[in-house]
């Protein structure tokens, strides 16, 4: 696709990846369309983007803010949706609340299907049109300790595989994007001890933004960033069995680092 051609939804933009493909998309000539749940800090990046950026504050896990969104989305004329927004919760399932696990579920994956659906008709209706949904490679590699967060983006990777099949016949594109661990505050201080105890790899929201923006850009479908994680994460396809036994090894020091109910 060609960037300085698209007008682009970009949820969860106010993050620590968004604020890094705002800036990126921006910068290659898009025009963005920003939502997020913090109306000031989306202003703020809104107008560090220049004219072409405007801002819609939103909460994607009410019926009333996929409604708002859509309908902004109309007027700006978006012919791009990059559902990005999303939320971690790491801990052992039996000791998190339900709650926790409910917005995980909620935030990571029923809303971006909520809103693909509702502004399908109208992406299909462009003449050039994509859908990317941000996942994770443990959507692909589930991991001990992220269980609903593994369940949530590996939801997310079936949608878009079944997605782009069914509209194979449409100009319409469906990328997949599973990067690594990344750099954010979305991390916990447990997480970030969990990741150093492991020796687990993190990339810079900058390096991710790069890596989306020419997925985007060659319009093509799935993409797990990070070696060695994109071997496991395909090992675990193939052969689970091996993983199970490579992740038991690392069981005790996932729940070393887990936070206490």
């Amino acid at each position: 696709m060609q960037l300085n051609r698209a007008r682009i939804l970009l949820t969860g933009a106010s993050g620590g990846l968004g604020r890094e493909l705002a800036r990126q998309l921006a910068g290659a000539g898009a025009a963005l369309l920003l939502a997020g749940r913090d109306h000031a800090r989306l202003s703020a990046l809104a107008a560090s983007l220049g004219a072409d950026a405007g801002c819609v504050c939103a909460d994607l896990d009410r019926d009333a803010g996929v409604a708002a969104l859509t309908g902004a989305a109309h007027q700006f004329g978006v012919n791009v949706l990059i559902n990005n927004a999303g939320v971690g919760a790491f801990g052992l399932l039996e000791s998190q609340p339900w709650p926790t696990i409910e917005r995980v579920l909620a935030t990571d994956l029923v809303a971006p299907i909520h809103l693909t659906h509702a502004l399908l008709p109208w992406l299909k209706a462009q003449p050039q049109a994509a859908i990317v949904n941000i996942g994770s490679t443990f959507g692909s590699l589930p991991f001990p300790g992220f269980a609903a967060y593994s369940a949530a983006k590996a939801g997310l990777r079936g949608f878009s595989q079944a997605l782009r099949r069914e509209l194979a016949d449409s100009l319409v594109a469906v990328i997949h994007i599973a990067p690594r661990a990344i750099d954010t505050p979305l991390n916990s201080e447990a997480v970030n001890a969990l990741n150093r105890a492991l020796k687990s790899r993190s990339d810079a929201p900058d390096r991710v933004a790069r890596q989306v923006v020419a997925a985007l850009r060659r319009g093509d479908g799935e993409h797990h960033f990070g070696f060695p994680e994109r071997l496991f994460a395909w090992l675990n396809g193939v052969a689970p069995s091996l993983v199970d036994r490579g992740l038991a090894n690392k069981l005790a020091l996932v729940k070393q680092h887990s936070p206490s109910p």
